[in-house]
């Protein structure tokens, strides 16, 4: 229960990063943003991701785990009532630029603070709940989304105050942020933090409670693991070659590809691809809501999957399928002809390629939600050692956003340029992860967090 508390910083990235795309149609029409300033104001929110989760490490390593999930709730409240009442393009940009401080601060915090909770044997299993909230928040806030803009009859009509629906799809947010802020403030601090802050008596109790074994050993082994001199900097993350130790580099890498695989496509333009597959746009909004499901439903399956099986064989079976059927859908839409449709060229698809597509994509994020959806995020909460956690999980994380921003902002332009080459390129970096997981990544199943090196 504490874990799937902590996890609620989960839901709320995945709806506020999700929640944009029922409002962004609605919100062009009201600014009359051209489409490069509308589109600024969409990727501009994961640049401020990106400095949520970089400082969150460091706040949290002097304040607590507890203190950056109360700051996090409090920041979506704000934000995303904000965000309701803006008067212009520019405000919004704003207001969602620093609701992803919340959204990168949460990103951070959650895995840390499960991992630095759980008991070594269910960890894995515990850390994935993360990935599981975060793809619930994406589900539950399309359906509000659709459920508000039907209440109104469109996203930019009308509903309750005189306020258009889509105001009030970014309004609906607060309410898990009131019940993250309530959680985060009933769950008990990090043991590893408190002992790092020498209140040994706390730790002792919150090591007896929920992680078992011998509190006073436990500790032991957590204060040799500190290295008290080199924790309150994150010059602890340095090595002697290339800037970094070799596991910073190794989180940062796994970031990086979580997010180049293209991941973000299916669930930010998922209607972009069916439509070109020949759906119109009900059966496109429909189909991503069914994309939705199909990643809550192998995220499930991950969880009882990594404790059994290990997190790297997962992650090699997760870069293998990514490689073929994003190669599949590379082909189709590479070898398809094309015809203009209002000044665009698009594919056109026969009905088998279509299915091809169909069928290619929603195995994509099968293969994705069982493995580097959720593992990667077990893994950063895990194999960094207790000096270092709270810094590399930042560094790892904002590293991951910036991805994340770029692959949103390139992916139009790429499109333009052929859907092939842009799932080409996706697919390069899904066969690129399978060497670098075969190569740089450890097991860490069954491992206390003092043993990791």
């Amino acid at each position: 229960m504490i874990a799937a508390a902590a996890a609620m910083g989960g839901f709320l990235f995945g709806f506020d990063t999700a929640v944009i795309n029922g409002a962004v149609g609605a919100v062009g029409e009201w600014s009359g943003a051209n489409p490069v300033l509308l589109g600024f104001s969409v990727a501009f929110a994961l640049v401020g991701c990106a400095v949520g989760a970089w400082f969150a490490g460091p706040i949290s390593a002097k304040f607590g785990r507890i203190r950056v999930m109360q700051v996090a709730a409090l920041l979506f409240f704000i934000t995303s009532l904000a965000c309701g009442f803006v008067w212009d393009i520019w405000s919004l940009t704003i207001f969602r630029f620093i609701g992803g401080f919340a959204v990168g601060a949460a990103s951070v915090i959650a895995p840390a603070y499960i991992a630095e909770v759980s008991p070594a044997n269910v960890r894995g299993r515990l850390g994935s709940l993360q990935q599981l909230a975060i793809v619930v928040g994406i589900f539950v806030s399309l359906l509000s989304n659709y459920a508000l803009a039907q209440a109104a009859g469109g996203a930019g009509n009308g509903l309750w105050l005189g306020m258009e629906a889509w105001r009030w799809m970014f309004v609906a947010e607060c309410i898990p942020a009131v019940i993250y802020g309530v959680l985060a403030s009933m769950i008990p601090e990090s043991p590893r933090f408190l002992v790092s802050k020498n209140r040994v008596k706390e730790a002792e109790k919150v090591l007896e409670h929920y992680v078992g074994g011998t509190p006073t050993e436990k500790i032991e082994e957590i204060r040799d693991s500190l290295s008290f001199e080199q924790t309150q900097s994150i010059g602890v993350l340095k090595g002697r070659r290339f800037g970094l130790a070799p596991i910073v580099w190794v989180g940062i890498f796994l970031s990086l590809l979580q997010q180049l695989v293209g991941i973000n496509v299916i669930f930010y333009y998922s209607t972009m691809l069916w439509q070109a597959v020949g759906f119109d746009e009900s059966d496109a909004l429909l189909t991503g809501v069914i994309t939705a499901v199909v990643n809550i439903v192998t995220t499930v399956i991950a969880i009882t999957l990594v404790d059994r099986i290990g997190r790297k064989p997962l992650l090699i079976i997760g870069s293998v399928g990514m490689a073929v059927t994003l190669g599949t859908m590379a082909f189709v839409f590479g070898t398809a002809p094309t015809q203009v449709v209002a000044g665009e060229v698009q594919p056109l698809l026969s009905d088998t390629a279509g299915i091809v597509a169909v069928l290619a994509a929603n195995l994509y994020v099968v293969f994705f939600g069982v493995s580097w959806g959720p593992v990667v995020w077990v893994l950063l909460g895990e194999m960094f050692n207790n000096r270092i956690r709270a810094y590399a999980i930042s560094v790892a994380a904002a590293a991951q956003w910036l991805a994340n921003f770029a692959v949103s902002l390139t992916f139009p332009t790429l499109a333009d340029a052929g859907l092939g080459l842009a799932y080409g390129l996706y697919a390069a970096m899904a066969v690129l992860s399978l060497f670098f997981v075969w190569k740089f990544v450890k097991e860490t199943r069954g491992k206390e967090l003092e043993d990791m090196e």
